[in-house]
């Protein structure tokens, strides 16, 4: 995979997360602890962290790519719609924010092909992140 997408910067983030998890739940968990005597919603932010890292490896499970005939052409697609949407927004200021929406859209369908050489990484990373929720709660 020559170019980062969106699922490598996903991928990259939710280990960059865990990494920190990793080596800090012993000393944040008195904290959180602590901060939740005095503001109680420190767990409903944690509960809903947990339940968007939920949604998130529902969303990754149910996306299957290896039956997608001619995906690494529909990339290119993709790649050549960005670029003509990243030339066109400064010339059509009043649609900028259908590009960015376009833009989005194109964001995830460009990042299918790569989903496969992540997708079981990303899965493992969320449920170890969870764990490390988990364990903060108090």
């Amino acid at each position: 995979m020559a170019d980062n997408n969106l699922f490598q910067e996903l991928h990259d983030v939710l280990q960059e997360f865990k990494t920190f998890l990793d080596g800090n739940v012993p000393t944040i968990a008195p904290a959180i602890q602590a901060i939740a005597s005095l503001i109680p919603q420190v767990t409903d932010l944690i509960d809903q962290l947990i339940s968007l890292m939920n949604d998130l490896k529902s969303e990754i499970q149910n996306l299957d790519v290896s039956a997608i005939p001619g995906l690494e052409e529909a990339t290119q697609f993709i790649t050549m719609v960005k670029n003509f949407l990243g030339a066109a927004k400064n010339l059509l200021p009043d649609q900028a924010g259908t590009i960015d929406d376009v833009l989005a859209i194109a964001d995830v369908v460009g990042g299918l092909s790569g989903l496969d050489d992540v997708k079981q990484e990303i899965l493992d990373t969320i449920d170890a992140i969870v764990v490390h929720l988990n364990s903060l709660k108090p």
